[in-house]
């Protein structure tokens, strides 16, 4: 019987954008030891990966869960020296930095890891960013996936700069690399030309796991040549169990097998011991809501500024959105399909920055888990906790025990790496 994959999406204090409010939610998302909390829970948990998003801009109305933040791969970095099994994932821009850089950070996490490393590889969501590296625009959405798919050609290049076993460090010949075993880049394409090569050997994993979360036709594109996991929002059975199908033939267009990738959407659980409890949880987040920090999580989903629209009118027709478009896109069909008002969708959106929310007991989030993924909509889930602590401790505790017992979760790691876990091959050295 196959097994779903779960990750935990791990956001300063929440996802919900009041959960800092909340009296057992911890204060400071900077703390390292609350960090290394929620990684050995994760890891207890037998998770697959503990993900960390990241974004190159701040202001005083987006979500409190991203006002302030720690580096990801900083942190990854230290959160392998507190962990022996978990996957480590980071989100790091191919708009605003170089391949060179960026190659070079993931391999050394991955060593520091033991294999352990994955990169969830984006364009940029958020244009204020350029302002913060001497632009003064973002580039046109087209243009970012056309370069993000050469930086990875180039990130993975970089990586396979030295053979496995090319450092032989022969004392006796006193020869420390074998540089028959060096391979020089040379790369020129239509945005980059990096020489090469890397000053790190080939990874433990041979590449870092690559995440990948677009769902816009040039972000389904580029996840299905590149890949390994896909970060979907999905909030309707048939629309998941569609993208998913469209996504594995789209690999196998490409020469991928489609089992080598992991379609995983998010997905925020709100648990107490009767489905009256967990229902009074979601409403007393609601209550504490900032109307102007909810507002705006869904104008960033929507991709526009929706201030000036009546609240208790319905969701308004936009314009296709260029920034978030599968945000954009689930979250208006959800609205249509329920008639709700734009209040509705606000509070809604804001509970989960736009992921399906699973509200009730142990047995009925494991019930909405299992449902998807023996319906084929997923190979499993990004685990996305209104507030922390608190609501992850309640998903390790009381719902990763039924899914093991409905044998759909691992009871014990089987492997060390990442690409064990999700039981993805090693890439092999190219030909040369």
């Amino acid at each position: 019987m196959s097994q779903m994959h779960l990750g935990v999406f791990v956001l300063g204090t929440g996802h919900h954008v009041s959960a800092w409010k909340l009296p057992d939610s911890w204060g400071n998302a900077e703390d390292l030891s609350l960090l290394q909390h929620v990684a050995k829970t994760a890891e207890r948990g037998k998770f697959d990966l503990i993900f960390f998003a990241d974004a190159l801009n701040t202001g005083p109305t987006v979500h409190p869960s991203m006002m302030v933040r720690l580096e990801p791969l900083t942190l990854l970095s230290a959160l392998a020296m507190t962990t022996s099994h978990i996957g480590l994932a980071a989100t790091a821009s191919a708009t605003y930095s170089e391949p060179y850089n960026l190659a070079r950070l993931f391999a050394s996490l991955d060593h520091i890891s033991g294999g352990r490393a994955a990169w969830n590889v984006v364009t940029g969501a958020f244009p204020e960013a350029a302002l913060n590296f001497s632009r003064d625009h973002h580039p046109p959405h087209a243009q970012r996936y056309a370069s993000a798919t050469e930086f990875v050609q180039v990130a993975k290049g970089l990586w396979d700069s030295w053979d496995d076993g090319a450092i032989v460090m022969d004392k006796r010949e006193g020869r420390f690399a074998d540089t028959s075993r060096m391979h020089v880049l040379d790369h020129k394409g239509e945005f980059y030309t990096v020489k090469g090569p890397l000053n790190i050997s080939r990874p433990p994993q041979g590449h870092p796991v690559i995440i990948q979360a677009g769902a816009s036709d040039a972000g389904r594109a580029l996840a299905a040549s590149i890949a390994e996991i896909v970060f979907a929002v999905q909030q309707d059975l048939n629309a998941a169990k569609a993208f998913r199908a469209d996504l594995r033939e789209l690999a196998s267009q490409s020469g991928r097998n489609p089992d080598h990738m992991k379609v995983m959407p998010g997905v925020s659980p709100i648990i107490g011991e009767t489905e009256a409890d967990a229902k009074a949880k979601l409403a007393m987040l609601v209550e504490m809501m900032d109307p102007k920090s909810a507002l705006k999580v869904l104008s960033e989903r929507l991709g526009q500024d929706l201030s000036d629209y009546p609240l208790d009118g319905p969701v308004p027709d936009l314009p296709p959105s260029s920034m978030m478009q599968g945000h954009a896109v689930t979250l208006t069909a959800m609205a249509k399909a329920k008639n709700m008002t734009l209040r509705e969708l606000r509070d809604y959106a804001a509970a989960a920055m736009g992921h399906r929310l699973l509200v009730g007991t142990p047995e009925m989030v494991a019930d909405g888990l299992e449902e998807w993924f023996v319906a084929g909509a997923a190979d499993g889930f990004n685990i996305m906790p209104s507030w922390f602590p608190g609501a992850f401790d309640d998903f390790v505790d009381h719902v990763v025990p039924i899914l093991q017992k409905r044998g759909l979760f691992r009871t014990d790691y089987t492997g060390r790496t990442l690409r064990d876990h999700l039981g993805l091959p090693r890439p092999a050295a190219p030909t040369r």
